[in-house]
Parts: C-alpha cells; sequence; structure tokens
C-alpha cells in the first residue's frame, strides 16, 4: 500500500454550503507557500484576511436575519483545521472569525447596526486585564492596554474587557465595543510559536463608548438563532483547539512525504525504513483520528441539542470542554512524536517540522486549554466548585 493510500481524506465544505470551497482551496496553497512571510511580518497579510472574508468565513457565525450565512460549529471548525494544516498561525487568525458571536448579548438595534454594511466583517477582541472604565452620561470612557489581541492586524471592530461601575456581579464579564481606527497597535508578539498571528497589544486612549456598544460574555442572546446559543467560551476554546489538530496533520504528512528520501549522512536507513518510526507513525495517526472522532461527535451532539431545543445540558457542555482540551493536548503530542522522528534535521529553521511543534505547543497553552482545564472538568465530575463559567 502506497503512502497515499493511508493519508486520510480532509472534506470539503458541506453540500449547499454557502463557502466558497474552489476559492477556498486555491486560498490554502496560496496559504502554505507564503508562511515565511508571515512569520517575518509577525501577522497574516491583509489580502489573506479578505480573501478569507470573500470565501464565507467571517459570515460563518451570523445569522440570516442580519444578513450572514451561518454554517454549523463542526463545517467551521473543520474549514479551520484545514488551514491550519497549511499554516497554524493563519488557521490560528482565521478561527476567530467565530468571535462576531461575543457581539450577540448587544441589543438587537446594535447588531443591525454593526452587520448592516459589512456581515462578514472582522472582529477581534481581548478579555484582560480587566481595566476600569468612567462612567459618563449615555456610556462610558475606556483606557488601557489589553495584550494577546489575535487578529488586530486585520480588524474593523474590536472589543476589550472593562469593569463598569455599579454592574454588580457583571462587572468582570463586560466588553467595550470599539471600532479599529479608534484604537492603536503596539506590536509586541514575539514569540516562538503561532508567531505569525498578530497578537499584539491593543491601545485605547480616553475612547467614549455608548451603552448600547456594550457586551456580556456568555449572557443571552438578543436574537433566537441556533448559532448565537451555542455556548460562546466552550466555542472559543474549540475553534482553537482544532489548530492543534490541524498542525498535527501536517507533522504526520510531513513525516510520510520525507520518508522515503530522507537519507541520513551516516548511512542509516531512511525514515520510513526505520521500525521505530514505523510503529511512532502509526501511533500518531491513531492518537490524532481518536481525539478527532470525539471532539467531533461531542461538537454534533451539542449542535443537535441546540436546534431541538435550544440549549445544551452540563454535561454535554464538559464534554465539548474536556474533548477541547484533550485534542489540543494530543496534537501537542503527535507533533512533538513526529519532531523526533525527523532527528537532528527537525531542528533546522528550513524544516517545517520545527514550525509544526511549536504551533501545536502555543495551542495547548492557551489558558482555555491547559491542565487548568482538565482539573475544572475533574471538579465538575466530582461535584466539585469550579470557576465561573468553565461549563
Amino acid at each position: 500500500m502506497g503512502v497515499a493510500a493511508i493519508k486520510p481524506v480532509i472534506e470539503q465544505a458541506e453540500e449547499n454550503s454557502p463557502i466558497n470551497e474552489a476559492a477556498l482551496q486555491e486560498l490554502l496553497v496560496d496559504i502554505k507557500n507564503r508562511r515565511a512571510e508571515f512569520k517575518k511580518q509577525r501577522h497574516i497579510s491583509q489580502d489573506v484576511i479578505e480573501k478569507l472574508q470573500d470565501i464565507g468565513l467571517y459570515g460563518a457565525f451570523v445569522p440570516k436575519e442580519l444578513g450572514g450565512s451561518p454554517i454549523s460549529p463542526t463545517e467551521f471548525m473543520k474549514i479551520i483545521e484545514r488551514i491550519s494544516i497549511a499554516d497554524g498561525s493563519t488557521g490560528w487568525v482565521a478561527s476567530f472569525a467565530f468571535a462576531t458571536k461575543y457581539l450577540c448579548s448587544l441589543p438587537e438595534a446594535s447588531l443591525q447596526k454593526i452587520f448592516k454594511e459589512d456581515p462578514g466583517l472582522v472582529f477581534a477582541g481581548a478579555t484582560f486585564p480587566i481595566q476600569p472604565a468612567e462612567k459618563v452620561d449615555g456610556g462610558i470612557i475606556v483606557k488601557g492596554r489589553w495584550p494577546f489581541g489575535s487578529g488586530c492586524m486585520g480588524a474593523s471592530l474590536v472589543a476589550v474587557g472593562v469593569s463598569v461601575p455599579g454592574n454588580g456581579d457583571e462587572v468582570f464579564k463586560q466588553m467595550a465595543v470599539i471600532p479599529r481606527d479608534k484604537i492603536t497597535i503596539d506590536e509586541t508578539w514575539d514569540t516562538f510559536g503561532m508567531s505569525s498571528t498578530g497578537s499584539h497589544t491593543m491601545v485605547v486612549d480616553d475612547v467614549f463608548v455608548p451603552d448600547d456598544m456594550i457586551l456580556l460574555r456568555d449572557a443571552p442572546s438578543s436574537i433566537d438563532a441556533p448559532e448565537y446559543l451555542y455556548p460562546t467560551v466552550t466555542l472559543a476554546a474549540q475553534v482553537l483547539a482544532v489548530c492543534g489538530l490541524g498542525t498535527a496533520r501536517a507533522a504526520i504528512d510531513h513525516i510520510l512525504e520525507v520518508a522515503s528520501n530522507s537519507k541520513s549522512i551516516t548511512g542509516a536507513p531512511t525514515l520510513g525504513d526505520r521500525v521505530n518510526v514505523q510503529i511512532h507513525i502509526a501511533e500518531c495517526e491513531g492518537k490524532l483520528q481518536s481525539a478527532k472522532s470525539w471532539f467531533y461527535a461531542t461538537t454534533d451532539e451539542a449542535w443537535e441539542s441546540i436546534n431541538e431545543s435550544g440549549t445544551i445540558t452540563r454535561e454535554q457542555n464538559l464534554a465539548l470542554r474536556l474533548s477541547a482540551s484533550h485534542a489540543a493536548r494530543t496534537g501537542a503530542e503527535v507533533a512533538r512524536m513526529c519532531f523526533e522522528m525527523t532527528g537532528t534535521m527537525g531542528i533546522f529553521n528550513a524544516n517545517p517540522m520545527n514550525q509544526y511543534l511549536t504551533d501545536s505547543m502555543v495551542t495547548a497553552q492557551h489558558a482555555f486549554l491547559t491542565e487548568g482545564s482538565f482539573m475544572n472538568a475533574g471538579k465538575v465530575m466530582f461535584g466539585k466548585p469550579y470557576i465561573p463559567g468553565y461549563v
């Protein structure tokens, strides 16, 4: 059996999907060929963001009544996975196409105003550290710095975490929505993995934000649409986890591609002829496919429940969070195993394996996906108090 025969088929956009599959396939090739460009400038080029808009990705979580072209969470995340195979950083930035969902708690009139001109607008946000806002007539004055602004370089609208005096228990869930041209970006992002995401620091200096542009994270939606009823923070963890699945897939594929011609300067057998590599590549495939199966099965179950009843159970939400963290951890483990299989050749910057490794490691280090997520899952399972908002 040849190598091509055992490589899994990557799913295409679903039948009758609003996603332009032909344009997506063409874009994936372009993204892979431009990874060095993105890495050098530390962000994804604007023309790529615009092409992602053109294929329909940024309207994927905007309800039809607001002009969007929604798709299922599974279809969206499989697209992000495919983009991440081409380039992890581009997949990471593209994953925030879901983020317009954070806006769902705004008044319907605000949503209509936001999406009237561009249902596929690019939105980015950074929650922490929560910065105190000054309450004034009709709104608030916002000032501060917010790091980890993934996607901010290509956004037209952003949101930052604020605390508003007098808002009681909701004080740490509020975000101020601000036009991108009213903030500045301090280019602080300099990392060894996911280095092209442009997750810089957003700086706001005494900007007025009206009351109807202050949202509550994970609050009930003002519009009754399935895509707005799916738990927002949970989805945020999921869309990042699939970036790790994509980079792990790329790592396995790289081993399979170079296996037959990877001659050693010592005269050792090629990778494909080494027993340990034969064992480990099969183990990697099994680990990755198992993690994917659980991840997408829980997603499909939750989506079906939302379409039937408008909600999901705490047990279903727990499965979503746990399978996401497991997917991210598995992706990092698979990429590490593939890196080790390459031997000394994997350490060179020209070898894409080191990027697959570091990108997958950064994915698993995200606050939504680290060991703390497993800890909270265990607390839920034991009936112990867990961090608010986990499920």
